[in-house]
């Protein structure tokens, strides 16, 4: 990033030169200007000019497959390399003139319109005028983004706020691409049948999404990997059910977001700020590194995520035990069961006195002493009153 130092304290609100925070005082230390990206992006031209010139070339075309300029002994050489053969991937095969190294005819189809250009136009009444709306919609992983435009169009409309509650209801089957239902706003419901890319509910703000395998799948969910990295990243609001397991970095950066899931990989909630996370099966190792906000609740099958998994560096273990937490699982558990048909979250609800012990409380220690001071300084307040 422009003017970025490496302090690594992003998570921390703390930047010292203005870039990774929201304290007013600390933005105006930030020097950046568009003048000097401008600047940096001309040296970069300016370099590669000298480089071309160099080696000969006029134009980037003209080195298009030219793996004979390439030098790579010192690469081989390196200790680390240790006899790497590179011969394969170098080879320059001979190619008849007839047949050239790159495209060199314009494109000349059009691309199609996005899918939200037609689900913003089959949804018009609901975004006019609050009528409630369900469709039904296949998508492929080629689409990407698919619900954020329609997400611009609700937020502009009608701001933060949004729309009421399930006022647009998608029920989608297939495979979704990147950035599914990214920024999603408050008032959209997407119910997706099938499985899903990286940044599933990126930015989420607001809207309610859920994955789920197909009818027809004869394997366990929880046992399978449905979705891919990165889900709810900075994710501000809203609510994400999965059944099945999600990749790497689950949650990380989120703010005010819910999410259950059946499993994640590495870096799980990693970096968060607030909202809950619930996990109802194994984690990836160095779960919660830097996290400063918000819930989660790890269902420790094998009893070693306490041990092994979890980075304890800034956060308290705690077991289920105070009758809110109880009350507040069992109702994420009761939601996600009601929203993918989760099994698992079937199993665990009919033997709750099984399951309750194994189930460990992820919370930040420093946010927990500031929610403890808050509920000190209300009811104080409270009793000044009566």
């Amino acid at each position: 990033c422009l003017g970025c130092v490496m302090m690594r304290v992003c998570h921390l609100n703390t930047c010292p030169v203005g870039i990774a925070t929201q304290d007013p005082e600390l933005r105006k230390k930030f020097t950046g200007k568009p003048e000097h990206l401008v600047n940096f992006m001309r040296f970069v031209a300016e370099d590669l000019r000298a480089i071309m010139a160099a080696l000969g070339f006029r134009s980037i075309a003209e080195m298009v497959g030219r793996v004979d300029c390439l030098d790579v002994s010192t690469a081989i050489d390196h200790w680390k390399a240790g006899g790497l053969d590179l011969s394969a991937i170098l080879h320059q095969p001979e190619i008849p003139l007839a047949v050239r190294d790159h495209c060199l005819l314009p494109e000349t189809q059009a691309a199609p319109p996005p899918l939200d250009t037609l689900l913003i136009e089959r949804l018009t009444p609901a975004l006019v005028e609050g009528q409630p709306m369900e469709i039904d919609l296949e998508i492929r992983n080629t689409q990407r983004t698919v619900g954020t435009t329609l997400s611009h169009e609700i937020a502009k409309r009608y701001g933060q706020a949004g729309l009421p509650e399930d006022t647009i209801v998608i029920r989608a089957c297939g495979t979704a691409g990147q950035s599914f239902a990214a920024f999603g706003a408050p008032g959209l419901t997407i119910h997706l049948e099938g499985e899903a890319n990286d940044y599933f509910g990126k930015g989420l703000s607001g809207a309610r999404l859920s994955l789920r395998p197909p009818a027809s799948a004869q394997y366990p969910a929880e046992e399978n990997i449905i979705v891919g990295n990165v889900v709810l990243y900075g994710a501000t609001a809203g609510e994400v059910f999965i059944s099945g397991v999600a990749g790497e970095r689950f949650a990380v950066r989120n703010s005010g977001a819910s999410g259950v899931v059946e499993g994640v990989g590495d870096h799980g909630c990693e970096y968060m700020t607030g909202g809950a996370v619930v996990v109802l099966g194994k984690t990836g190792r160095n779960f919660a590194a830097g996290m400063s906000g918000g819930v989660a609740y790890v269902l420790d099958i094998d009893g070693d995520f306490t041990r092994l998994r979890c980075n304890r560096e800034g956060v308290a273990l705690e077991s289920l035990e105070a009758p809110d937490d109880v009350k507040i699982l069992q109702g994420w558990i009761r939601k996600h069961q009601d929203y993918t048909g989760s099994a698992l979250a079937a199993r665990i609800l009919a033997d709750w006195n099984q399951f309750q012990p194994r189930f460990v409380k992820v919370m930040p220690v420093e946010y927990k002493r500031a929610m403890e001071r808050l509920a000190a300084e209300r009811k104080a307040q409270a009793e000044s009153l009566t």
